[in-house]
């Protein structure tokens, strides 16, 4: 599995559907792996980063170097389980643990002030003053019970988007 030139068993489909919690039906999947192969254009079973980068949408995210940190290396079943939190049928639990996971840029657990800011910054470019930035941070952090200095855990981020209508859906088209 992985690989080009290899076809995925009925075994291999339903290993990657229980892998990614059944957030992608069995006809998703099998679409999935065809854009897998596409990219991995040289067939090694893994897709780095300058691959995921001849993705036109992905190139110009302006998210897409902390993304790039989560992507590159990622075999087919790493694949589906990344792309799993963007399913319609994604848990709630699962999208916020991905968000968690960009705004997380060092791995270490927490989220702090900067890190957002970072977050903030590439987003929003020159369109707005760095003043401006760190207001309006402070403000929702704020309203949400937070201070600057508070680092934030997994936890702080299901309280202050659990009761968002959180939208991150891509459709997998099937043949």
């Amino acid at each position: 599995m992985g690989n080009s030139s290899s076809m995925l068993t009925q075994y291999d489909i339903e290993e990657v559907q229980e892998h990614c919690n059944n957030t992608f039906s069995q006809q998703e999947i099998v679409s999935l792996y065809q854009r897998f192969c596409q990219l991995d254009r040289n067939g090694g079973g893994f897709i780095s980063a300058d691959e995921f980068m001849t993705v036109p949408e992905f190139a110009v995210n302006p998210l897409s170097q902390r993304l790039l940190r989560m992507l590159d290396g990622l075999n087919f079943k790493e694949f589906v389980f990344f792309l799993s939190a963007f399913s319609s049928r994604a848990s709630l639990q699962l999208k916020v643990d991905f968000i968690f996971k960009v705004y997380d840029s060092d791995g270490n657990g927490k989220v702090s002030f900067n890190d957002v800011l970072d977050i903030l910054r590439d987003l929003t470019g020159q369109f707005i003053a760095e003043h401006q930035r760190e207001h309006v941070l402070t403000q929702v952090l704020e309203e949400a019970g937070y201070t600057k200095d508070s680092l934030l855990v997994p936890a702080d981020f299901m309280k202050i988007l659990g009761s968002s209508d959180l939208k991150m859906e891509v459709e997998v088209p099937v043949d």
